[in-house]
């Protein structure tokens, strides 16, 4: 048996479901139950993380800083913490949900590019975060290179690093190679946080608890980038139902989730489908499925081409321009196959 912390990602990743178009009003009504319900941190902001709300991803309806006051306004047990990329979110952003009540730092970076992060884990230790060191997309690079990765991260101060499964292509034995190198590298604790193209999700948490993570991440109905995110509920239910040590309470995690769907509704909820599973399948970021589907519509192409063609050139996130290119090479090459 492990002793598991969770995160929930809801009011942070779930923002890319909903098209980065969470009020205050949802993040303090959604924080509020994942707080009574006992959840142990609950990040919250725009689904590319602090400073994210921009053209070229998504325009949000509030700051990141009134979502943030929206949570720690309310929360009384857990600790509510945010997301940075370098790049998006700059140092005063982070003073700002600081002093806001924020106290976790989730500082995030590409899975071999732990050096980007490395003055804004030391910022967030200045300002007294729990600082988190958060590798993107693991399933990208190897063990071996993954471990010297995380490595990285505890050399700068994070208190812990989270491996982000973020195209859901691993399967279980994948990830127990990676958390155990990484296990085997470093001396702070493990999270894991999974996708779900290939319905792997929960059995992936598992064989990463197995190595030795004690920090998941979940979400309620699965809300997050593409097929989603492992669903909170039935995470939390799988883990007690192994025999994990979680604090939440079950039946507070459900009453949570059908708050929650209340409140998105009728917004759909997550489905695996024929454009997540290739997309897990070709190693490509959940993230991408929109701008996918209207790249492919615009262009009268056929969305698993699509797909293929950005897994083959390793697109990562945050190339979201990469997609259109491709959209419009391949219907240049559709026609010029016609003519």
């Amino acid at each position: 048996m492990a002793d598991i912390n969770f995160v929930d990602v809801t009011l942070r990743d779930g923002n890319h479901t909903y098209r980065h178009q969470f009020t205050p009003e949802i993040i303090s009504t959604t924080a509020a139950a994942l707080d009574a319900a006992g959840i142990d941190i609950i990040e919250v902001g725009h689904g590319d993380g602090i400073g994210g709300s921009t053209v070229h991803v998504g325009r949000a309806p509030a700051t990141d800083l009134e979502l943030i006051k929206a949570a720690t306004k309310v929360v009384k047990k857990a600790r509510v913490g945010y997301l940075l990329i370098p790049g998006f979110g700059v140092f005063s952003d982070m003073e700002d949900v600081a002093e806001a009540g924020a106290t976790v730092a989730r500082i995030a970076c590409h899975a071999t590019e732990a050096d980007t992060t490395r003055q804004h884990i030391r910022k967030a230790k200045d300002l007294g975060m729990f600082t988190v060191g958060y590798l993107i997309s693991v399933g990208m690079t190897d063990a071996a290179d993954l471990a010297e990765q995380a490595a990285k991260l505890e050399s700068y101060g994070a208190d812990y690093v989270n491996l982000a499964e973020s195209q859901g292509h691993l399967v279980p034995t994948e990830v127990a190679e990676r958390v155990n190198a990484v296990r085997n590298a470093i001396n702070i604790p493990i999270g894991f946080h999974p996708h779900n193209n290939l319905g792997l999700a929960n059995g992936n948490i598992l064989a990463a608890i197995e190595s030795g993570a004690t920090y998941i991440d979940g979400s309620l109905k699965g809300f997050g980038g593409g097929a989603g995110n492992a669903q909170t509920e039935a995470t939390i239910a799988a883990l007690k139902r192994a025999g994990h040590n979680v604090k939440a309470d079950l039946d507070g995690i459900l009453d949570a989730a059908q708050m929650f769907t209340d409140q998105v509704s009728p917004h759909p909820m997550p489905v695996i489908d024929n454009n997540s599973i290739i997309m897990g399948f070709a190693n490509v970021y959940g993230g991408y499925v929109h701008p996918v589907n209207v790249a492919s519509k615009k262009y009268n192409i056929d969305p698993r081409v699509l797909i293929r063609r950005l897994g083959e050139r390793k697109i990562v996130a945050g190339q979201e321009d990469a997609i259109e290119q491709e959209a419009s090479a391949i219907s240049s090459e559709m026609i010029s196959k016609a003519s």
